[in-house]
């Protein structure tokens, strides 16, 4: 599964750069949360794919994708993901999609329905690399 890091305070990064990305507005766990729950299961997640991803198909079931505050750190937000396989930067599209619903500029049902559009187009911006991490893979 994947974990993706979001620092959430005013101050720039520092000892986090390049290992999170840091979002200055203050983001809505809750909501995000709630848009989250539109992206559990088997979908065509056009919408979330790279245009250069190479899978046959855009059809992959999620099983998990919840957002929690660190324990050891309140400013940290990470949102976990499992799924048996990923396509190109779906995580990062889901996390970028994601933090928009948490600043309000989406609602949570937002997501659904760019879920529904199966177009890159409709979907939230591409996180950054930075905050992704590859935490263990289950066989």
């Amino acid at each position: 599964y994947y974990m993706y890091r979001i620092i959430n305070r005013r101050a720039p990064l520092t000892f986090e750069a390049g290992l999170a990305w840091g979002i200055y507005k203050p983001l809505d766990i809750d909501a995000m949360n709630e848009a989250a729950q539109h992206l559990i299961g088997t979908f065509d997640f056009t919408t979330f794919r790279a245009t250069e991803c190479q899978a046959k198909s855009p059809i992959k079931t999620l099983e998990k994708l919840e957002v929690k505050r660190s324990a050891e750190n309140p400013l940290e937000i990470r949102v976990f993901t499992e799924s048996r396989s990923f396509l190109h930067h779906q995580v990062r599209n889901m996390v970028g999609t994601l933090v928009l619903v948490g600043k309000g500029s989406w609602k949570p049902i937002d997501v659904k329905s760019a879920l529904e559009a199966k177009d890159r187009r409709a979907g939230g911006p591409t996180a950054p690399a930075d905050g992704l991490y590859f935490v263990k893979v289950d066989y």
